[in-house]
């Protein structure tokens, strides 16, 4: 598994631990960025990790700005994503076993850094349950079309 980082400056410190937690159980990152405090716009970065996610070249994509809410916002425009912005363990399996999402959003302003840990570790070890998700799911992405 390959997981895809991304954040704007108010993600960035959050970014880095999610980083750390994720390569000490010897999971693949690929960070695109910000990696400073200088101020950048989250819209370029959810982009950027939506598409590295569409052309799969990761497996799936955790982007984090202040809220997770731009950010998350700016990469479900990409054609193919479904990110969840996310504050629980529930949404974060449910995002996953019934929504299929291949993207979450985290905000570093408000999440503590456990709990955000908590978060990523339950949307990456769920699975989805297919079967009527699946029409479901292809439901939204027509909406696309």
């Amino acid at each position: 598994m390959v997981i895809g980082l991304s954040s704007d400056h108010g993600g960035v410190n959050l970014k880095e631990r999610i980083k750390m937690h994720l390569e000490a159980k010897g999971i693949k990152v690929i960070d695109y960025g910000t990696n400073g405090s200088e101020s950048v716009d989250y819209p370029d970065y959810g982009k950027l990790l939506g598409e590295k996610v569409v052309d799969m070249e990761v497996d799936l994509g955790i982007a984090i700005c202040g809220t997770g809410i731009g950010i998350g916002l700016a990469a479900n425009k990409v054609k193919g994503i479904r990110c969840a912005n996310l504050s629980d363990t529930y949404s974060a399996k449910m995002a996953k076993r019934h929504n299929d999402c291949n993207m979450i959003s985290l905000g570093e302003r408000t999440l503590g850094v456990g709990l955000a840990l908590e978060i990523v570790d339950a949307f990456l070890g769920a699975e989805f349950e297919d079967g009527r998700h699946s029409i479901r799911v292809n439901k939204i992405m027509e909406i696309e079309n």
